[in-house]
């Protein structure tokens, strides 16, 4: 079956490249497509030639070889199509004259002109990735966790901060304690019970017999 298909497609080659030779303003895009490891027949026969997007179609040979016939002058983008790898396809240019000029295809960058060898060289830029690769276990993740993170930063304010107070001076530390506990000018009750009866002349508070008797 394999020998088959192969001999229908040399056959086909064989007679564009007799119909291109008859006709002169045809010409032919010829290039190597460059296995990964070495090349079978499941290679051969799963690997095909593009030319725009499938107006012209090109099978290889035994050697990785490609020869697209009956092309005319203008533009063409020619792709390498294989199920398992991923090749990076390439613009031909052919003028009038019948002169060739290849470069890398940018879709992104379309005014950078990065020129390529030819005839063409195709090599496998990487693998087709059908499924996602399941991510490995890292502790890192265990620990960015936010309810690891709620359950652990407040037992570790709690530890630090004790020692911390205790690492500072007095001085600071009366600093802070009367920053935690502020004072309030409050009267005291017998202070207020005078005042409501003696009709609102309100006695001298303690603190300020203390501070004239001072």
């Amino acid at each position: 079956m394999y020998y088959t298909i192969l001999l229908i497609c040399v056959t086909l080659a064989f007679a564009d490249e007799l119909d291109s030779s008859d006709n002169p303003d045809k010409y032919a895009i010829d290039g190597t497509v460059i296995p990964p490891d070495v090349i079978t027949p499941e290679w051969l026969l799963s690997t095909k030639v593009l030319v725009n997007g499938g107006e012209r179609l090109g099978f290889l040979r035994n050697d990785g070889s490609f020869h697209v016939s009956n092309v005319e002058p203008g533009s063409y983008v020619v792709e390498v199509i294989n199920p398992n790898h991923i090749y990076e396809p390439a613009r031909v240019d052919i003028n009038s004259k019948g002169k060739f000029r290849a470069r890398k295809l940018n879709y992104v960058q379309t005014n950078l002109v990065q020129h390529v060898p030819y005839p063409l060289k195709f090599k496998v830029r990487a693998p087709y990735k059908y499924f996602q690769v399941r991510e490995a276990w890292r502790i890192t993740d265990f620990l960015m966790n936010p309810m690891i993170l709620m359950m652990v930063l407040p037992l570790l304010l709690i530890m630090i901060l004790p020692k911390m107070m205790n690492a500072a001076d007095p001085e600071t530390q009366r600093e802070m304690q009367q920053m935690q506990i502020p004072k309030y000018d409050v009267p005291e009750l017998s202070e207020v019970m005078t005042s409501f009866f003696t009709g609102g002349k309100r006695a001298p508070s303690r603190n300020r017999a203390i501070k004239k008797r001072q």
